[in-house]
């Protein structure tokens, strides 16, 4: 019990956390702002795994880290307007659609990479995001090692969870996004077209998850690797419905799942062998389970998600 509180109490595994959240928080946030517009994206593992592999590409082949990460946000937008344009005006399958477009975007990672470097045994390396000091505040006790020492993807997942977080609930646009979801015969009684309002909410909500594998192969790793997004896109669906589709619940989810992994991390060292390393593995997404359930059957849903709409339709 003792090295658990300590463990707990330590601004190392904080720190350590707040690393392993990030790329759930932009998949999260991603996924939030689809869904609020009516639309389920199931094709965020396959986004993830695009947005590591291009954004690690562009800066192999010479890019800056910066347009590392906006090929990447380019990357899952283009992913997000296939799939909206598939569920949005045609009306196909969300579930289906979806599925779909995880297996396209990740077949097609795979195959640039091979093309690209047909004969590479390992993956090259790049240059990648370092720790950002704040100035004063990542000397603070406690709270400075903890999050002012992230790297500036970390401080930017938590920037664009204030800024959807404020034009959900404060700009007009907000409005017209949370109706999409709810009442889409209401924004197109007030002469706006829902089709292009829930379009372009999945292609900026896949543009925001692309960037969680950015995040993994520039920041949290230096390469690409297959199977790299290792089921963060799935975690983030179930993230979204424990937070009842609240940037700031979500933003907790995303930082409880990686308190929960940065944890049995630890725990795997503490025990030494005694147990199973599989049992450890396991453990966040247990915890992640067992929320879930406590969650789910309160959980206030948008009314028309997954529900095609049909202009003109009441």
């Amino acid at each position: 019990m003792s090295a658990i509180l300590d463990i707990l109490a330590s601004a190392s595994f904080w720190a350590a956390a707040i690393r392993i959240a990030t790329p759930l928080m932009f998949g999260v946030l991603g996924a939030l702002i689809c869904e609020r517009a009516g639309v389920l994206n199931l094709g965020i593992e396959g986004i993830f795994t695009a947005g590591a592999m291009a954004g690690w590409l562009a800066v192999h082949l010479g890019t800056d880290l910066w347009t590392g990460v906006l090929i990447a946000a380019l990357t899952g937008a283009l992913f997000g307007l296939v799939l909206a344009l598939l569920t949005v005006p045609l009306g196909l399958s969300q579930h289906v659609t979806g599925i779909g477009v995880t297996l396209l975007a990740t077949s097609l990672a795979y195959f640039t990479y091979r093309v690209v470097l047909p004969t590479a045994s390992t993956p090259p390396r790049i240059q990648p995001f370092g720790p950002v000091r704040v100035p004063v505040l990542s000397d603070l006790p406690f709270i400075g090692q903890a999050l002012f020492s992230q790297t500036a993807l970390t401080f930017l997942a938590l920037a664009l969870f204030a800024l959807v977080a404020f034009v959900l609930y404060r700009t007009p646009l907000g409005l017209a996004i949370r109706a999409a979801g709810e009442n889409p015969a209401a924004v197109e009684a007030q002469g706006l077209d829902v089709h292009l309002v829930r379009i372009g909410a999945v292609v900026a909500g896949s543009a925001i998850m692309a960037l969680g594998g950015a995040f993994l192969t520039m920041s949290a790793f230096n390469a690409f690797f297959f199977e790299m997004a290792g089921g963060r896109g799935w975690i983030c669906i179930a993230l979204t419905v424990f937070a009842s589709w609240r940037p700031g619940k979500a933003l907790l989810g995303a930082i409880l799942f990686g308190a929960f992994d940065a944890f049995q991390l630890r725990l795997q060292h503490e025990v030494a062998g005694a147990v199973p390393s599989q049992v450890f593995l396991m453990l966040p997404y247990l915890l992640s389970i067992a929320a879930l359930c406590l969650v789910a059957r309160r959980a206030d849903y948008p009314k028309a998600l997954m529900i095609p709409y049909v202009k003109g339709q009441r």
